[in-house]
């Protein structure tokens, strides 16, 4: 095995500004081949990269995590997109119900605290039970969502994973993404259109102003201190150059170069 950091994907990401999302999606499938999946948790962003993948028709895995307290619009949104766009969409779901970890451990949701607690185990947890299986992950991330998502990588070290993020829609800007969804009918999320501006759980999600944020509605009743669930590891405060552990011939590949064993 060999290490790949954050610092060795700097020259990578830059390259890659110039790339369209196809391009990404075609450069990650031709690198990890089986070993990609995506993640999306059926908003608007993860639905153009459901789309994209119908497709290229590379015949990918959409992992989604249902939390158990998903709106039904959100599932409603999963069930359509697997079935119109013949996708492969893999459920993750927490190890304990919402009834039996509110039993266990009472209303975590109400404090900041909790609210990591309670994101740790419905979302964080489902998707890291399959880790060793994906050595990429496609993702919807973009920095028009602004927040810590305004400097997004196109390439992030994720280590919970010990995999890699691809956000291939990163540069897309809200106009781009509109267009998108207008010019291909993408199926999106209802919710969307009752103004929500980014849909979790139905207990800490809430529709925003016009003049607000697009967060503001993500566990409005903790404030400014709770913002992001911990899913995307590019939302929280990184280490100095976080690093995975893949096979030496891999990280070659990514890197584009070729390694000599002779001395």
């Amino acid at each position: 095995m060999a290490r790949l950091t954050q610092a060795d994907l700097v020259d990578l990401n830059h390259k890659f500004e110039e790339r369209t999302p196809v391009e990404l999606i075609q450069w990650a499938h031709e690198m990890f081949g089986d070993r990609l999946a995506a993640i999306s948790a059926m908003q608007k962003a993860g639905s153009v990269l459901c789309h994209l993948m119908s497709q290229l028709e590379f015949g990918l895995k959409v992992l989604f995590v249902d939390t158990g307290v998903n709106f039904p619009e959100t599932l409603q949104t999963r069930d359509r997109i697997a079935e119109q766009y013949g996708l492969n969409v893999i459920t993750l779901e927490p190890e304990l119900s919402m009834e039996e970890q509110t039993a266990k451990h009472g209303v975590l949701y109400l404090t900041v605290e909790g609210q990591q607690e309670c994101c740790d185990m419905r979302k964080t947890k489902p998707l890291t039970a399959v880790k060793g299986e994906y050595d990429a992950l496609l993702g919807s991330l973009r920095r028009s969502d602004g927040g810590k998502r305004e400097s997004c990588p196109i390439l992030a070290i994720d280590e919970n994973m010990n995999c890699l993020r691809i956000n291939p829609m990163a540069i897309m800007d809200d106009e781009q993404l509109e267009s998108y969804i207008s010019e291909n009918d993408v199926i999106t999320n209802p919710l969307h259109d009752q103004g929500f501006s980014t849909i979790s759980c139905n207990r800490c999600t809430t529709p925003v102003l016009p003049n607000e944020p697009k967060r503001a509605g993500r566990w409005r009743h903790l404030g400014p201190w709770s913002v992001y669930c911990g899913i995307n590891p590019t939302d929280m405060d990184p280490a100095n150059s976080p690093a995975i552990d893949l096979p030496q011939d891999l990280v070659d590949r990514i890197l584009g170069r070729e390694t000599d064993f002779m001395i």
